[in-house]
């Protein structure tokens, strides 16, 4: 999945003429703290409500005032790996999307993000999840694989949990069953630390939304 696929046709784009209230109208619609500032086809920067509440710029168009934007973006062809990480680092709830010659095309909301992210490590489909703890150096997701087919059962999605300064790691697992009891024995048996496990389809509710809260925590921040 790449950026361009992304783009999210109900974002609106911030003109200078614009007044501070009209795009604190649309964030709000939107439910987005940031939205881009568009001359023509040129990205200018995001501006964000903390831009338009401390410059005091309600009433008067945004090019009146000397804001100092940020300018992060994604080309459109940029993986949607990229563009979460980015999203991450700087706390976006918008990203722009520009071509090669840095034309703007659009933007992408957090909310299509994720979205589409759940999509991809097929979250919605029935399963169950395994985390496993473990140095790096005892990474091996050829054995881990091993293990769960040797049970009947395959992997649909995993990544890898890391922590600074430390060569220790979590490696989280969904498979594509829900009877997962074999497969837990037979990581004891090779001396793999389950660190937890879900195994029911309540448990897996809880799970998904434990981190859908943590989602919706972080879009009101």
């Amino acid at each position: 999945m790449i950026a361009k696929h992304l783009i999210s046709d109900s974002i609106p784009v911030v003109r200078t003429s614009d007044t501070g209230n009209i795009a604190l109208q649309w964030m709000e619609t939107h439910r987005v703290s940031h939205l881009p500032i568009v001359n023509n086809e040129e990205f200018l920067g995001l501006i964000t409500d903390t831009d338009i509440y401390d410059n005091n710029c309600g009433e008067d168009p945004i090019g009146n005032h000397n804001l100092s934007l940020v300018r992060p973006f994604v080309f459109e062809n940029q993986h949607i790996f990229e563009i979460m990480d980015l999203c991450a680092k700087m706390k976006l709830t918008v990203i722009p999307v520009l071509d090669v010659d840095k034309n703007y095309l659009g933007a992408i909301s957090l909310f299509k993000l994720v979205v589409e992210f759940s999509k991809m490590t097929s979250i919605e489909k029935a399963g169950s999840i395994i985390v496993l703890e473990m140095t790096i150096h005892d990474y091996s997701l050829h054995q881990i694989s091993g293990i769960i087919e040797s049970n009947n059962a395959n992997i649909m999605m995993s990544y890898i949990s890391t922590f600074n300064s430390s060569t220790q790691i979590n490696v989280t697992i969904k498979v594509d069953v829900t009877d997962i009891a074999s497969i837990l024995q037979t990581f004891e048996r090779f001396d793999y630390k389950v660190k937890a496990s879900f195994l029911a389809q309540d448990m897996l509710k809880v799970f998904y939304e434990e981190r859908y809260d943590s989602f919706i925590n972080y879009l009101n921040i």
